[in-house]
């Protein structure tokens, strides 16, 4: 197993060769979920199984169909959000003020490219998206991009203390409180997104967790009780085994890698900020099921918690960050993170710097360039841990 010392000047290479690739990129690069951005759209004719399966043939597929389909590389919000969180992680190792600046640009960027048609600030995919539980369109906001740009905002804030921040933390506070809720005996959850009531236990857990933390700034009175009620409703819901479903509607009953870690993440950040304790056992309980069942003897990051493959970039990153996010309660979580990412950069980078999409049974491997899900996610994971081991 390599050492932290070893894994230093691995991770600095590779984060070296990652930002050269997306900055020379402009920030742009695919999803998985970007199909339907074909010019073979129209021809689903507004049907939704077959607006699905456009976009599933693509996803899935190791060949990336992308450049003879039509789909072409575009700017993500959730990339350039990542990124400025990679980016602060590097000013807070170096304080070279070169990092500071890219940070900065990404965030007035996505000041910028906010969800049209709404008055605060939230952010969606730039493409439309089919899925079993309905459709998407292009812009429309979700509460999981929306959290996970707000901690971005939060860490920013607390570094700089830029005016402009805390009204854009102010402002996605307000959205996020006026979205529908299912209330239950147990709490409440947080829609996935504004148009109608999505029950979804990571994007529930998102909002939970930057509302936490905004309330600190004199936002909203309810947003701490807002918070806590929705962290009652996931917590509630942790199976006997200690993992949870993707949502409790039968269609969302998969237990995969990466929300998992979302889920463990927004409740420690929840509880670091409040110092509300009553859900901690609740955490640790899920983290033990997390490190259990999502890796194998080589660091290998496993997509779901029963079955290896795909072995896919955004399980990896997230495999990463939730281990150094934990490696102040558990004391082997630092080097399983290295050996996950000692993995991932020998087995998923290129050697231009990209990481690779996903790897398939057999060693086939889907080499097409995902900006968020696979570039800035990894960014920021990456940056993380070489933030923590120094």
């Amino acid at each position: 197993m390599v050492s932290s010392v070893e894994m230093k000047p691995i991770l600095e290479e590779s984060i070296r060769k990652l930002e050269k690739w997306v900055e020379e990129h402009n920030y742009k690069g695919y999803e998985p979920f970007d199909g339907l951005s074909s010019f073979l759209k129209p021809f689903t004719f507004g049907n939704l199984f077959l607006e699905r399966l456009l976009q599933q043939v693509i996803r899935q597929n190791p060949v990336n169909l992308r450049p003879l389909l039509g789909v072409k590389p575009q700017e993500s919000t959730k990339g350039r959000g990542y990124m400025a969180w990679g980016y602060l992680n590097m000013y807070n190792l170096t304080r070279d003020n070169t990092y500071k600046d890219k940070a900065f640009l990404c965030l007035d960027w996505l000041d910028r490219n906010k969800a049209p048609g709404y008055v605060y600030h939230s952010w969606g995919n730039h493409f439309h998206y089919a899925s079993r539980g309905g459709r998407v369109a292009k812009y429309e906001p979700t509460i999981v991009w929306t959290g996970l740009i707000g901690q971005v905002f939060l860490d920013a804030y607390d570094l700089f203390r830029k005016d402009e921040h805390l009204d854009i933390i102010r402002s996605i506070s307000n959205w996020i409180l006026q979205l529908p809720r299912e209330k239950t005996s147990k709490g409440i959850c947080l829609s996935y997104v504004s148009f109608e009531q999505d029950s979804i236990h990571n994007s529930n857990m998102h909002g939970a967790a930057f509302l936490a933390k905004a309330a600190r700034y004199g936002q909203n009175n309810s947003s701490l009780e807002v918070a806590r009620r929705a962290m009652e409703y996931s917590c509630s819901q942790q199976r006997p085994d200690a993992s949870w479903y993707y949502g409790e509607d039968p269609k969302h009953h998969w237990i995969d890698n990466f929300h998992t870690g979302y889920n463990l993440d927004s409740l420690k950040r929840y509880i670091d900020t409040t110092g509300d304790r009553q859900f901690e056992e609740t955490m640790m309980r899920g983290y033990k099921f997390f490190k259990e069942h999502f890796f194998d003897g080589t660091g290998k990051p496993k997509y779901y918690y029963n079955k290896t493959y795909p072995i896919d970039i955004q399980c990896a990153s997230q495999s990463i960050d939730t281990l150094t996010f934990f490696s102040d309660h558990d004391q082997e979580a630092l080097a399983l993170a290295c050996k996950v990412a000692n993995w991932t950069i020998d087995n998923m980078q290129d050697r231009d710097g990209h990481f690779y999409y996903r790897i398939y049974p057999f060693g086939i491997k889907s080499k097409a360039s995902m900006i968020h899900w696979g570039q800035a996610t990894t960014y920021k994971a990456l940056t993380s841990l070489l933030l923590r081991l120094n």
